[in-house]
């Protein structure tokens, strides 16, 4: 038998690229998320710049339905996605999933930059959809389980803020590429969606597996070194390795004993989980139908209603929009974990329905004058509905679902998450433009006086996950502590203390067949 600074084996089991310092690997797991959501922050503001561009209008022949179409068959891809990510990612791993998602969509961006009408446009935004809502499942899921606990909130509050950065980089492109007096002019914009994407694909040779995942799978030798990499530079007698370690081993050993199984059905068939999944589900239609959709994808016919009619100025309001986002998005990830995840998640809602009442109310007032200091007013308020709505929203629209979920259900529930958000949003990209266009400014009111409810949903019924881990979150749905371990946070500022000596059994692992079952016990 042999203590813990003898498990690290003498051939490495993480891969050969994966680096060795905690500080690095951290970065790159961010850098992961990052580039993940580029690709979706760049369509957003891409179909916003596109849908402004006379040039695009005119190819792809569009009215207010075509509009919608266009728009929202992307959600509808991801919905699709939803219906098999769970089992890619459960199956064949976190990682796997992150370059399946690239895969797919290097064959719709293409098509789509190369769309010579609207069919042809949709089918590719279709297939751009579904790599996109796998990534949604996988990449989430992957840093909720990879980040240590001080950086989880970090990372995934950064992968929706990054959105913004990829929607700035679009937006910038399409105002830039506005001015080519050709197809070029949005073709452009849509081929250059394929650098997020494959800047992720480059990324994911340096990035080890989840190692709950791998956990799960039998493989303990390899999840001790990702834990103790990225906690502790490799030492796996670390005492924060030690207890996560052992947190992560017995849980998964308990939902493994009482036959947890991975499928769409058990979201429904406990309490516990149906709870799990009411949170989760939260976020998909709090995030979605809460009047961010009208911003993210028809900033033109607000405009336009509020009396700025101007192609360029639209464009350049595009741009500020989408940098004034990504600096507030980032901001409320720094305090995420300090503000905690109910007071963010309601105060940022009650802010923003308070601020798109008044883009209502401006909108009706000077929309259709020349006043031009209540145009200002109305464009101001839009800014600062954006601006709160991005410091708490953005930042935990991937960051709770996951928290909430453990890992049995994990993966499926991140795909019925995907599903419902994805579904939220093709009632939004459909139905608002009509709403727009009937009803004017009274669609800001009733969205606004739905967004209450959301207060009162979130108020009530969220559990607050801030400075946990994923197997401490357990216990407060569960009720029960599946783990004979003191809390991470308390062996962090040293309030507790752990016995670091962790046992294998000899010749558990075999460095030539990392697959082989390591046999751990914990003293």
């Amino acid at each position: 038998m042999e203590v813990a600074p003898s498990l690290a084996p003498a051939t490495r089991l993480t891969g050969r690229f994966v680096p060795r310092k905690s500080g690095v690997l951290i970065v790159l797991v961010v850098l992961s998320c990052l580039v993940n959501s580029m690709t979706m922050g760049y369509d957003g503001t891409m179909m916003n710049g596109l849908n402004i561009l006379p040039s695009f209008y005119n190819t792809i022949s569009l009215n207010t339905a075509g509009q919608s179409v266009n728009t929202g068959i992307i959600w509808v891809g991801g919905c699709v996605a939803a219906l098999f990510s769970g089992q890619v990612i459960d199956r064949w791993g976190r990682k796997a999933g992150m370059a399946y998602a690239v895969a797919i969509s290097c064959i719709g961006i293409p098509l789509q930059a190369a769309a010579q009408n609207s069919t042809m446009f949709i089918i590719a935004r279709l297939i751009v959809g579904i790599g996109v809502g796998l990534s949604s499942v996988a990449c989430p899921t992957y840093c909720s389980e990879v980040a240590p606990l001080r950086w989880r909130a970090f990372c995934l509050g950064l992968y929706y803020a990054f959105w913004y950065g990829g929607g700035l980089f679009a937006s910038g492109l399409t105002y830039g590429t506005g001015r080519i007096q050709s197809s070029w002019a949005w073709r452009l914009p849509s081929l250059l969606q394929l650098i997020p994407a494959l800047l992720c694909l480059a990324v994911l040779p340096f990035i080890p597996e989840s190692p709950r995942w791998l956990m799960y799978h039998d493989r303990e030798a390899e999840a001790l070194e990702v834990f103790a990499i990225m906690a502790a530079d490799g030492d796996v007698s670390d005492p924060v390795v030690v207890t996560q370690f052992r947190q992560v081993h017995e849980t998964v050993l308990f939902e493994k004993e009482h036959k947890a199984s991975n499928n769409w059905l058990d979201a429904v068939k406990t309490h516990n989980n149906r709870k799990r999944m009411l949170l989760a589900c939260s976020c998909a239609v709090i995030g979605n139908m809460s009047g961010s959709g009208i911003v993210s994808y028809y900033l033109g016919t607000m405009l336009s209603q509020a009396g700025i009619t101007n192609t360029t100025t639209q464009l350049q309001i595009n741009i500020y929009l989408s940098l004034w986002c990504l600096f507030t998005a980032t901001l409320g990830t720094c305090f995420a974990d300090k503000i905690g995840r109910k007071k963010l998640g309601a105060g940022s809602m009650g802010a923003s329905l308070v601020f798109l009442y008044l883009v209502g109310v401006f909108t009706k007032l000077y929309g259709t004058g020349d006043d031009w200091s209540g145009t200002l007013a109305t464009v101001a308020c839009i800014f600062l509905y954006q601006g709160v709505y991005s410091f708490g929203w953005t930042t935990l629209l991937v960051m709770y679902p996951p928290e909430v979920l453990n890992f049995s259900l994990r993966g499926n529930g991140m795909s019925i998450y995907t599903f419902f958000s994805n579904g939220a949003a093709c009632v939004v990209t459909f139905a608002f433009p009509f709403a727009l266009e009937a009803i004017g400014w009274k669609t800001y009111m009733i969205n606004a006086s739905w967004d209450v409810l959301e207060v009162l949903f979130i108020l009530f019924f969220w559990v607050e996950t801030s400075n946990k881990t994923l197997e401490e979150i357990d216990v407060l749905i569960d009720g029960d502590v599946h783990f004979d371990a003191p809390t991470l946070m308390a062996v962090m500022v040293g309030d507790a203390e752990v016995n670091p000596d962790i046992v294998l059994k000899k010749d558990a692992i075999d460095a030539k067949d990392t697959s082989k079952q390591a046999i751990v016990s914990v003293c």
